[in-house]
Order: structure tokens, then C-alpha cells, then sequence
């Protein structure tokens, strides 16, 4: 029996000692490499849709306070414009429609990468068992 365990172990140490990569592997790893760096800016590009987000919210609740005849003023682009509550409130809105709208097509995004990723990562694990790291160092 345990003559078994040592040929078996020897089977799995001389796999390890030559691993051959083929063209196609190496690009299985490119294209798992350039879905991951895409991930990472996805995720800061999120955080920052979120973080605008936050700050739009925080915007909205902010001018309720604001009296109904006073000029507010806008970012537009890189030029303050003056509106009433009313519109500024509505200009608001859209602008919080607009990047709830971006972080959905971000997270869309992500999740079709994540999808090529898992599919890239079980072959790449199927074919080269753990000679190859795949995770995040997160």
C-alpha cells in the first residue's frame, strides 16, 4: 500500500517538473491578465461612480433646506450656473438617473469579465494544477 502512495506521489512531482506551454495557453494567461487589470480599473472606476453618487444624494438633501426663490448655484461642465430650487433640484435628479444608469452599465461590464474569467480560470487550473496562480493578491 504504501508503495502506491509513493508511485502515485512521484506521478504528481514529475507533472510539476515539466510543464509545457503552448501557444494557446499562453494566450489563455495574456487574455486572463488583461481581464484582470480591466477589472481592477472597473472597480475604481465604480468606487468613484458611487462615491459621485453619494455626493449627488447628499446634494439633494442638502438644497431642500434652501429657500424657493434663492439662486442655487450648478456645475456644468467647469462653469457654475444659477438656477432656482426647482431646476436645480431637477438637474439633480437627472444627474443622479445618469450615473445610477453608468454604475449598472459598469457592473454589467464587470460581470460579463468575471463570467470569461471564471471560464478562463478552471481551464487554466484544469491544465496546469498549481504551477499557475490566478488570484489576487487583495
Amino acid at each position: 500500500m504504501a508503495a502506491k502512495v509513493a508511485s502515485t506521489a512521484n506521478k504528481v512531482f514529475q507533472n510539476h517538473d515539466d510543464v509545457h506551454i503552448s501557444f494557446e495557453d499562453q494566450q489563455r494567461i495574456n487574455r486572463f491578465a488583461k481581464h484582470n487589470a480591466r477589472m481592477d480599473d472597473l472597480k475604481m472606476e465604480l468606487d468613484v461612480k458611487k462615491n459621485e453618487l453619494k455626493c449627488v444624494e447628499e446634494a439633494l438633501d442638502e438644497i431642500e433646506l434652501f429657500d424657493e426663490d434663492e439662486d442655487i448655484p450648478f456645475l456644468v461642465g467647469e462653469v457654475f450656473l444659477s438656477h432656482k430650487l426647482g431646476k436645480t433640484q431637477e438637474l439633480l435628479a437627472e444627474t443622479k438617473d445618469m450615473v445610477i444608469k453608468e454604475i449598472g452599465s459598469i457592473e454589467a461590464k464587470a460581470k460579463a469579465i468575471k463570467v470569461e474569467m471564471d471560464e478562463l480560470k478552471a481551464h487554466l487550473y484544469q491544465r496546469f494544477g498549481s504551477n499557475i496562480s490566478l488570484e489576487n493578491d487583495d
